[in-house]
């Protein structure tokens, strides 16, 4: 609850108003962001009657369905799942269809890894069933292991062992003399989206990648594997895509048009987004052989995984033979689309989204934050039924073919784009979900609103809001050593968002704000993208009663209602703008930092000091000099963020003003056009021509990296050439983002003028 007036959003942690008033005066409910004193009321009471209704049993019978046979793209259950899902959607009173796109989706047909030389050995490249399991066996329906839109090939060459197969990893090969042109390389999975390693290894000249689990990330290293307990057993294999998302996802054949039946597609030979060399997944069972076969340097201590035995870097005398060959076909895919109609404002809309689709039976992924939204639609059908009626257009999508690439929703949102630019107000996303605290990343616009949600639903476990339970979190184990801050801020920082789900041709492409929310961070498991991820594996080892379930349901549902039932869009710009002025100064100390290791190690090697302290027994080369880079100048950031300082100012005092009389005097029609300029803030942060060298990722704050794929990198164009040494793009970077804040700046303006004018 908060105790302020009309569209201002409390600072303080919850207080109940009847602790202070009088028995014989009833208290009054607080009033909400964007919400006028009566209108909040109701709207409070409405949310009440939401949250009681979602059923812990109904997630668990949902699951049980959806996840009983594999359901990947192509699939006969995929095409049944969607079809249920619809048939439930109508039974609970939404107007809801299937919209059908035709993507690229490769297949295996034959696959072999197979070492040949000091030794011999087959890798047996199955998941074996588990007695337990009663859906492990499936595996006529079963997708086999692979990387979906890895090229085909065939090759035999010497193996070397790279780490994590990141840039940095690359760096330290180099030092140690170990060239992988020409080789095998092969790496363990994390530090990274999965597809950055066989674009790297490509780049240095490598002809194919194998990627493997190492039992220290996700295997016996961390606890019991399944099925006695949730972690990867020796032959767990994680599927997933290695489509080259950070240039653009979605179907390959289609970039920036949705993939209908009539789309002008690509040649395959011109698809930039799939890899340059061929690359498989692995068990650790299967690695440890030719990890084993591998000689020369020991590896640096970092490498060391957790297998029972000495790593070494090679190349040789292990050498490998690897082919891989796809059936490169045209499927359907089939997303679930609900409409309900907005009474008051219905061209702005409220988009929610999770995706049905998995890699095998997929409980935890995707099936658990499907339920939950279904959850959700269910007990909107019921409220309708009692008259409720939201002020915006609601629009519930559950998205086929994300797993192989965010398919579903990046050709639906290309195909509607230019509706979405003109309607869409916000997407909240989920996908999957644990069991623990809440998660949340998403447009810093939104920090404050959702932070105001997270008070408003109750962990199941504490009894705590959801928002006090990782407050206290956040202080018993904080980021960077800072416990003051959960205590002394108003709001919670949320995470800011990359890739990797069905946001991103929202946010990244579009420019609509976006929230991703999940629950998680008490269990743990190495079953993702793998044949374990089923049923009895959920309801042993993660959320086994659902309550987590029903709590993400209650979250993204109060959202949704809250969002669609404001007179005014309740976003904040004073949160956004403190937001982006850390991200300022990350960049500027970012380039101090840059050029202070250069110019250091420029003056170690002019030392001597590599020389001198290099074992000669392990030798590792010095680095090569470099360029000392200029000082940036970071002044139209520094303008930039100036002009946000003032519009933020200007808005705030709208507010207030238009506030004092409770909000009476905002006539619908300046709330319009006030709503269609809050809309207009997030598109103002994207730029038509996109990022360098990746056009399709038009937002100029958030942004996947282009050498770490799921994950953001704000500030995209600075921070990036800044990284990769490019000093001069770098420049021009700052001046573009510069005039991207100002003009970001002039669209909160005009929402706070409107405002002005309502309020005289």
């Amino acid at each position: 609850m908060r105790p302020f007036a009309f569209l201002k959003q409390s600072v303080a942690y919850s207080v109940c108003l009847t602790l202070l008033a009088p028995a014989a005066i009833p208290a009054e409910p607080s009033p909400l962001r964007g919400y006028s004193s009566d209108s909040a009321r109701a709207e409070l009471d409405w949310e009440t009657k939401f949250r009681a209704i979602p059923s812990q049993a109904n997630l668990r019978e949902f699951m049980q369905r959806l996840s009983a046979r594999p359901h990947h793209v192509g699939s006969p259950y995929d095409k049944d799942n969607a079809e249920w899902i619809l048939a439930k959607f109508k039974e609970w009173g939404l107007d809801a269809k299937i919209e059908t796109f035709d993507v690229l989706f490769p297949t295996p047909k034959e696959r072999m890894v197979e070492l040949v030389e000091p030794t011999r050995f087959t890798a047996k490249l199955q998941e074996p069933t588990v007695a337990a399991d009663p859906t492990s066996g499936q595996h006529d329906e079963q997708l086999p292991s692979y990387n979906a839109y890895s090229i085909d090939g065939d090759v035999t060459a010497p193996l070397v062992y790279v780490n994590y197969g990141i840039p940095a990893d690359y760096e330290q090969l180099d030092r140690l003399g170990i060239s992988v042109k020409g080789a095998i390389v092969i790496a363990r999975y994390g530090e990274s989206w999965r597809g950055i390693k066989p674009k790297v290894a490509a780049e240095h000249g490598a002809v194919a990648c194998l990627i493997y689990s190492d039992p220290r990330d996700d295997g016996y290293s961390q606890g019991d594997v399944f099925p006695d307990g949730p972690f990867r057993p020796k032959d767990g294999v994680q599927r997933g895509s290695v489509m080259d998302m950070p240039v653009y996802p979605g179907d390959p054949l289609t970039p920036g048009i949705g993939a209908t039946k009539d789309a002008k597609r690509l040649a395959l030979k011109d698809a930039a987004t799939l890899t340059k060399i061929p690359v498989m997944p692995i068990s650790y069972a299967d690695a440890q052989p030719l990890l084993t076969a591998l000689k020369g340097p020991e590896v640096p201590a970092a490498w060391r995984g957790g297998l029972p035995i000495t790593y070494h870097v090679g190349p040789g005398p292990a050498k490998v033979h690897f082919k891989i060959s796809s059936n490169w076909d045209i499927k359907p895919i089939y997303n679930v689309i609900v409409r309900i109609p907005g009474s008051a404002y219905p061209d702005e809309w409220i988009i929610r989204g999770n995706h049905h689709d998995a890699w095998v039976n997929g409980a935890e992924d995707p099936v658990s934050g499907q339920v939950a939204m279904m959850e959700e639609a269910r007990a909107l059908g019921a409220l309708l039924k009692q008259g409720w009626r939201p002020k915006r257009t609601i629009i519930y999508c559950a998205w086929d073919g994300e797993e192989q690439g965010l398919l579903g929703s990046t050709e639906w949102a290309e195909e509607h784009a230019d509706e979405l630019r003109a309607k869409a107000a916000v997407y909240i996303n989920s996908d999957g979900n644990g069991r623990g605290y809440l998660q949340v990343s998403g447009s810093h616009t939104l920090e404050k609103f959702i932070n105001g949600i997270a008070k408003d639903v109750e962990d199941p476990e504490t009894k705590l809001s959801v928002w006090k339970r990782l407050q206290l979190r956040r202080i018993a184990s904080p980021p960077a050593a800072d416990r003051q801050e959960p205590r002394q801020r108003a709001d919670l920082r949320i995470g800011a968002l990359g890739s990797g789900s069905d946001y991103t041709a929202f946010i990244d492409h579009l420019g609509i704000a976006s929230l991703n929310l999940g629950f998680g961070g008490e269990d743990q498991g190495g079953i993702y993208h793998s044949v374990y991820d089923d049923f009895y594996w959920y309801t042993h080892f993660a959320d086994t009663d659902f309550a987590y379930g029903r709590a993400l349901a209650q979250t993204a549902g109060t959202a949704v209602l809250r969002l669609a039932g404001a007179e005014l869009l309740p976003y904040d710009f004073d949160n956004f703008n403190e937001t982006l002025r850390r991200y300022v100064q990350e960049v500027q100390k970012l380039a101090q930092e840059k050029r202070d290791e250069i110019v250091e190690r420029n003056k170690q090697i002019d030392e001597g000091v590599f020389a001198a302290v290099n074992d000669p027994r392990r030798k590792m080369a010095a680095p090569p000099k470099e360029v000392v880079p200029p000082f940036l100048n970071f002044a139209p950031l520094e303008n930039g963020l100036a002009a946000l300082q003032r519009t933020a100012d200007h808005f705030d005092k709208a507010l207030a003003k238009a506030a004092e009389d409770g909000g009476a005097s905002l006539a619908r029609a300046s709330l319009r056009n006030a709503n269609e300029r809050l809309i207009a803030v997030e598109r103002a942060l994207t730029l038509s021509d996109g990022l360098p060298n990746r056009p399709w990722f038009q937002h100029q704050i958030y942004a996947p990296g282009f050498y770490t794929g799921y994950d953001v990198k704000t500030l995209p164009g600075v921070r990036e050439s800044i990284e990769q040494k490019q000093w001069k793009l770098a420049e021009e970077q700052i001046v573009r983002v510069g005039k991207v804040l100002e003009n970001t700046s002039e669209v909160i303006d005009g929402a706070a003028s409107q405002l002005d004018r309502a309020a005289r």
